[in-house]
């Protein structure tokens, strides 16, 4: 990265994290079933809702505990299951056409993170219904307060439920790209591990993946706060007890819970402190190649955190000791490569590949550029990096 780009992105960096302790941060407050979710709704007189989900969680029956509880409470409800994976302007613009149709005066997102990714973006539209979602993308320019949003998560991993982010795909250009605004936080999330139950192996390891890839570029970056590089150990230490847990049995009550608890640390660490270039080539091959979210992060981490090298491996060092990854007498640079070395085995432990397949060297530049585009100078990474440099690290992971 040129002298110039590098001061710029750091002084912008600075910046922002002088101006963290006074930014309008909220948490949503935590209900824990389905039952306190028609309850709070009777309370606050709302008596329409909107489910916005996919079609597989609709076909699982995952929403009859909900729909039930609203039909007691006798709450009309209304559901568009028509999200995809990397959700689309399209996607987002028949959930709000859904939304008006039905006279909705709330909406519950239920699902991953695509459904809420969904209902984030429509809330946006139709609190601002002049305003495109293309011109929504970026930082705080949604501005407008959305209606009430309640966040189911099946899975334990995106974090979307603490998030004031909505990442969309361009339906022409398959650019991926976020919109953050501190009005997407949702209102109130549901942690119910139970709906989590029938998730299959292969989602609850990249799902847990991508927690764990939340909870690390957070605290490695240079953002972090008191609160964040709390909740950001406090989801690896949860990770690395539970997640092969949940990975070898399903049902297991306790390691389900425990992982969509790690989940919602590792979502309040990056909301606060943001990511880093895990995620800037993981949304870019999202767009690209509708590669899984979760899949792409677990994949990818490990090329970065070696590559940032010695950039990280204080904090990295001190991140693999504090969760038993490393021994205490370890160096910063051996704890770092000890941490390095446990994700690799996890990915490899859940039948995560080593690399991504199917990557076109012709499409490498256009996806660097994108990625350098969302993450410079947003993302406090320990080391900068410029498109060019980023094109070798799509190289890496492709194989």
């Amino acid at each position: 990265m040129n002298p110039l780009k590098r001061l710029y992105c750091r002084a912008f960096q600075l910046c922002f994290r002088l101006v963290l302790p006074i930014l309008p941060y909220r948490e949503p407050k935590i209900l824990p079933d389905m039952p306190h979710v028609a309850e709070m709704l009777r309370e606050k007189n709302i008596t329409r809702v909107l489910i916005i989900t996919d079609k597989g969680i609709s076909s699982l029956h995952l929403l009859d505990g909900l729909t039930e509880a609203l039909d007691k409470q006798q709450i009309f409800w209304a559901v568009f299951d028509e999200t995809v994976a990397n959700p689309t302007i399209r996607n987002v613009e028949a959930a709000k056409d859904c939304y008006e149709r039905h006279h909705c005066q709330a909406i519950v997102a239920f699902g991953g993170g695509s459904s809420m990714d969904c209902a984030k973006a429509a809330g946006a539209r139709i609190a601002k219904p002049r305003q495109s979602v293309a011109r929504m993308r970026g930082l705080l320019k949604v501005h407008k307060r959305l209606p009430l949003l309640i966040a189911v998560p099946t899975t334990a991993g995106t974090g979307s439920e603490t998030t004031l982010a909505a990442v969309i795909t361009d339906d022409e250009t398959r650019h991926k790209y976020p919109i953050n605004d501190f009005f997407l936080i949702p209102n109130y999330a549901v942690l119910d591990y139970r709906v989590t139950l029938s998730l299959p192996p292969h989602i609850t390891a990249t799902t847990g993946m991508d927690a764990l890839t939340h909870a690390v570029e957070a605290y490695i970056g240079r953002s972090t706060t008191r609160h964040t590089e709390a909740m950001a150990l406090e989801a690896v230490r949860r990770i690395k007890t539970y997640l092969k847990r949940a990975y070898d049995n399903g049902n297991d009550a306790e390691a389900r819970e425990q992982m969509l608890g790690a989940s919602y640390c590792a979502g309040i660490a990056f909301t606060q402190s943001y990511v880093g270039y895990v995620h800037g080539v993981a949304h870019s091959l999202g767009g690209q190649y509708s590669i899984p979210h979760g899949l792409a992060n677990a994949v990818i981490l490990p090329y970065f955190l070696e590559e940032y090298g010695t950039s990280c491996h204080k904090r990295l060092g001190r991140l693999a000791r504090l969760c038993g990854i490393a021994d205490r007498g370890e160096s910063d640079a051996d704890a770092s490569a000890s941490f390095i070395r446990w994700v690799k085995e996890m990915n490899a432990s859940m039948g995560i590949p080593g690399h991504l397949s199917g990557i076109r060297k012709e499409d490498i530049p256009l996806m660097a550029r994108h990625a350098d585009r969302e993450s410079n100078p947003l993302y406090p990474v320990p080391r900068l990096m410029d498109a060019k440099e980023l094109e070798a690290m799509y190289e890496k992971i492709s194989g």
